[in-house]
C-alpha cells in the first residue's frame, strides 16, 4: 500500500510539472481554428492532422512551461515560499537537469508531428513552427527572456493564441482567409490575458527579481484595468464581427462564459497578496478555454442551420 501511494504521489508531481490547467492555452486555440476551417470555409477535416497538431502544441506548452520554471529557478526567481509555480524543484527536489531533458524531448516529439504535418500539407509550416519552438524557449531562457520584459503578452498571445488558430485552420484549408484571422483576433488577446493575469499577481515578486513587465512599468491598478479592456475588447470584437462581418449569431454563444472575467476582475480589484489572487488567474484562463470552445461550437452549430 505505502508504495502505491508513493508511487501515485510520483505521478502528481511529474503530472503538475506539466501545469495542466495552462494547457488549454494550446488546446483552445487548435479546436479554433479547425472550427473556423470546418464552419466558415467548409472544409472537411482531416482528423490525424488535427490530432497531431493538438498532441504537438500541448507538448510544446508543456516543455515552455518546464523551461519556465528550470530558469527561474536557475536566476533565483523561485524558492519553496514561491506561489503559482509547478515547484518540482524548489518543493518536491526534482533536479534542474532532469527538467530541461523532459523539456526537450517533449520538443523532439512535437518536431517529429511537425514533420508528419509538414509532409501532408506544406514545408513552409517547418518554418513556422520552429518559430514558435525557439519563442517558445526564449519566453523565460536566453540572455534577454521575452517574459522579463514588457513584450510577455504580445508575443505569448500572438504566438500561442492567433499563431496556432492560424496554423491549425491553415493545414485543414491550404490558405489564410481574412475571417480566419479575424476570428483569431480574441484568442490572441485572451492568451495575453493569461500572461498579464500571471504578471499582475507576481508583481512585487518579479519587481524584486529585476523584471520588467507591462505589469510592472504601468502599476497594478492600471495592469488591472488594461486587463478589463482585454475581456471587454474579445467580447466586442465578435459582437462586431457579426454585425459588420455576417459571422453566425451562434458566435454569441461566448457570452455564456462571461461570468468568468467579471469574477476575475472582482477579485483583482479587491485583493492584491499573490495567494489571495490565485483564483482569479483561474477565472482569466478559463475565460480564454470558455471563449475559445464557445466560439468554435456557436460555428460549428451554424452550419446545421445552412442549406
Amino acid at each position: 500500500m505505502t508504495k502505491v501511494i508513493e508511487a501515485d504521489r510520483g505521478f502528481k508531481v511529474w503530472w503538475h510539472l506539466t501545469r495542466p490547467h495552462t494547457l488549454t492555452a494550446s488546446f483552445v486555440p487548435v479546436f479554433l481554428g479547425t472550427a473556423i476551417a470546418a464552419a466558415v470555409s467548409k472544409h472537411d477535416i482531416n482528423y490525424l492532422l488535427f490530432f497531431a497538431m493538438l498532441i504537438a502544441s500541448m507538448l510544446i506548452q508543456a516543455a515552455t512551461n518546464m523551461f519556465n520554471e528550470y530558469y527561474d529557478y536557475k536566476l533565483g526567481l523561485d524558492n519553496e515560499n514561491s506561489v503559482g509555480i509547478g515547484g518540482t524543484i524548489v518543493r518536491h527536489g526534482v533536479a534542474p537537469k532532469t527538467i530541461m531533458i523532459i523539456a526537450l524531448c517533449f520538443y523532439g516529439i512535437a518536431l517529429l508531428l511537425g514533420i508528419y504535418i509538414c509532409a501532408l500539407t506544406s514545408w513552409w509550416l517547418a518554418a513556422v513552427g520552429l518559430v514558435c519552438m525557439l519563442v517558445g524557449y526564449l519566453y523565460t531562457g536566453g540572455p534577454y527572456p521575452i517574459a522579463y520584459s514588457p513584450f510577455g503578452e504580445l508575443v505569448s498571445g500572438a504566438v500561442m493564441g492567433m499563431g496556432i488558430v492560424l496554423i491549425s485552420f491553415f493545414i485543414q484549408t491550404g490558405t489564410v482567409t481574412l475571417d480566419a484571422v479575424l476570428l483569431s483576433v480574441p484568442s490572441m488577446i485572451l492568451v495575453g490575458a493569461i500572461m498579464l493575469s500571471n504578471n499582475i499577481r507576481d508583481i512585487v515578486g518579479d519587481t524584486e527579481g529585476g523584471r520588467k513587465t507591462m505589469a510592472i512599468l504601468v502599476g497594478r491598478d492600471r495592469a488591472v484595468t488594461i486587463l478589463s479592456l482585454f475581456f471587454i475588447i474579445s467580447y466586442l470584437w465578435i459582437i462586431g464581427l457579426v454585425v459588420v462581418d455576417g459571422i453566425s449569431a451562434f458566435a454569441l454563444l461566448i457570452f455564456l462564459s462571461i461570468p468568468k472575467p467579471l469574477k476575475a476582475i472582482e477579485i483583482f480589484r479587491t485583493f492584491k497578496e499573490p495567494k489571495a489572487v490565485m483564483p482569479a488567474m483561474k477565472y482569466t484562463a478559463q475565460t480564454n478555454t470558455f471563449f475559445g470552445f464557445l466560439l468554435g461550437v456557436g460555428l460549428l452549430i451554424s452550419t446545421f442551420f445552412i442549406a
